[in-house]
């Protein structure tokens, strides 16, 4: 029993009746709501949410590389900075001369690293599951050209790559005679040796498609015609509208309760 043609693209039809700018929009609020919230338990609810559609869209054995790749160094670094010197740490539970791990220092940790997961996921799940042309087109429709589009074009573009990337150079450290033991020393000295060329592949990349966007016209200015089409709704547009209030309010919010705090 075969499917019927119909059948086979009901499911491409309904993704694309979302606007990319919709999708930016909700991945740009919900990291904006995100972080002036700073809760746990709205952090975990986006990590959460992020992995659930990264799985449902088939993303995600390409985008949790990425996320760990970004989000590993960064967590170390705020574990050891507010792990070992938090200067309102009461509890402490061991203690080297001036450095103490305190159960408030790893609380606060926690919840940073929580805090920043939940951003970085919600922005590579839009990256990973954005159409670049479809996003192009709607910004060059709505007047949004030149470095901007550029920018964010070769970004996405270039994301993608990062975990294959790393896991070819890993390959390639390997098979030169690398090895990677359990202790702390050996993984940040193979994870030094694995960044750094990973960091200046990526630069020789994005050069390369920023000149291939460059001379397709992208960055210049005056009048242009999109040939390319992408469907958009009075709903999707009053969505983004509040979307975008709701992450202006979370702001201002949070700017109120430190001044009152303070």
């Amino acid at each position: 029993m075969t499917a019927s043609p119909a059948g086979r693209t009901a499911a491409p039809a309904r993704r694309e009746r979302i606007n990319p700018l919709t999708s930016l929009a909700a991945a740009c609020s919900t990291a904006v709501i995100t972080t002036a919230a700073a809760s746990w338990v709205l952090s975990a609810a986006v990590v959460s949410a992020c992995l659930a559609l990264s799985l449902a869209a088939g993303t995600a054995r390409r985008m949790v590389p990425a996320a760990a790749a970004v989000l590993v160094p960064l967590g170390l670094s705020l574990l050891v900075l507010h792990g070992l010197f938090f200067p309102e740490g009461r509890t402490v539970l061991a203690e080297w001369g001036p450095a103490r791990i305190t159960a408030e220092g790893l609380d606060f940790a926690g919840q940073r690293i929580l805090q920043l997961a939940a951003v970085v996921l919600v922005l590579l799940l839009f990256s990973f599951s954005a159409n670049v042309p479809d996003l192009v087109a709607a910004l060059s429709a709505r007047g949004v050209q030149g470095r901007f589009a550029f920018v964010l074009a070769s970004t996405l573009t270039l994301l993608p790559a990062i975990a294959e990337r790393a896991r070819r150079i890993r390959q390639a450290q390997e098979s030169r005679g690398l090895v990677i033991s359990r202790s702390l020393v050996s993984r940040a000295a193979a994870f030094r040796l694995q960044a750094v060329p990973l960091v200046l592949s990526l630069i020789e990349d994005a050069g390369t498609r920023a000149a291939a966007l460059e001379a397709r016209g992208l960055t210049s200015r005056g009048p242009r015609t999109v040939y390319r089409e992408v469907p958009d709704s009075t709903a999707q547009r009053a969505g983004r509208a509040v979307l975008a209030v709701m992450a202006l309010a979370a702001v201002v919010l949070r700017v109120v309760q430190a001044g009152a705090s303070g």
